[in-house]
């Protein structure tokens, strides 16, 4: 079937998107593959996420995609597969195809930077969404994220809530490589830091591992600290796919009864999660919104338009009085 997808309608190929894996969809527009579509369309909008095994990126894929079509465009999306050279080489070939514009969310903050300096060099805006890009010489035109210091604050706060007067010992699941995860960590640190100056119930982070944003590695990250730290209290996740690896975890160790876990994100897993009980709470983003508004900043780019570089989308807290009255949630 794939190699008859340049016969299909474009609308037909768009409906590939955001199904996971590492499916491509495109339909060639003013890149010379077709002409006659050519003149049809206002260019393609190349989205590569992290990963499209989240849910998370792939909400963010769907409303890139909706929000694109409505406005004239192609579409094509990629799966890096959390791997940084495979997102450079797809960037490479986003180049090749010169594509109107380039979105992403970079598998490494840092080492992704040549790949974005290479579309630089070749006139293709590059727009960052969710997690930005540190790389040095790295021209970013525009980003819109969640305003993860905020969520990681009111991470802390549930933490707090969840702990009570007395307090107790916690472990984080990290993602260094994703500046968003960074911000997250160091708004919840900042709140734990004041609560501990003013509070008698201290709260210890007795350790930060890898969890990779996934459930694998949640799990096996958590099993670890689970064995090093007999009276860890809570963990804190810095999305629901590492959130629920560590409850699984949790689960064998027959510790579920004890240990509170908060997540980021709301995707639909970790808000069911919280209506059973597994996980305590998440400060949730808006990955609608988010696909939305970076296409917006795409066309206003292309008409020349002004806009500030960086949209902050605040978090909102979901806890368990929130999805009990969620119509989504089973």
């Amino acid at each position: 079937m794939k190699k008859n997808l340049t016969l299909l309608p474009a609308i037909l190929l768009t409906t590939w998107l955001g199904c996971g894996g590492n499916q491509e969809a495109t339909a060639p527009a003013n890149t010379g593959v077709n002409g006659e579509n050519a003149e049809k369309t206002k260019g393609i909008i190349a989205y590569t996420p992290q990963t499209l095994s989240n849910p998370f990126f792939s909400v963010i894929g769907d409303h890139i995609r909706a929000e694109a079509e409505k406005n004239g465009y192609e579409i094509l999306i990629v799966d890096p597969d959390y791997d940084v050279k495979k997102q450079s080489d797809q960037i490479d070939d986003f180049i090749a195809k010169n594509v109107t514009a380039i979105v992403l969310v970079p598998c490494d903050r840092l080492s992704v930077g040549p790949a974005v300096q290479a579309a630089n060099k070749a006139g293709i805006p590059v727009f960052t969404v969710d997690a930005k890009c540190a790389a040095e010489g790295a021209e970013i035109v525009g980003h819109v994220g969640t305003d993860n210091f905020q969520g990681g604050e009111l991470a802390g706060k549930a933490m707090i809530e969840a702990l009570g007067e007395k307090g107790g010992k916690v472990l984080i699941l990290d993602l260094k490589r994703a500046h968003s995860c960074v911000l997250r960590v160091d708004g919840f640190k900042k709140v734990i830091n004041a609560h501990n100056k003013e509070a008698e119930g201290k709260i210890e982070i007795v350790s930060e591992l890898d969890g990779n944003g996934d459930r694998t590695k949640g799990y096996q990250s958590t099993a670890d600290a689970l064995q090093a730290h007999e009276d860890l209290d809570a963990i804190f996740a810095i999305n629901d796919p590492s959130a629920l690896g560590a409850y699984t975890a949790v689960k064998e160790a027959n510790r579920e009864a004890k240990i509170k876990i908060i997540g980021f994100d709301g995707q639909l897993d970790g808000k069911q999660a919280i209506k059973d009980g597994k996980i305590y709470a998440d400060p949730i983003q808006h990955p609608d919104k988010m696909g939305k508004q970076i296409v917006q900043l795409v066309i206003k780019y292309q008409a020349g338009e002004s806009f500030e570089p960086e949209t902050l989308i605040p978090a909102t807290l979901y806890t368990k009085a929130e999805a009990d009255q969620d119509p989504e949630l089973k």
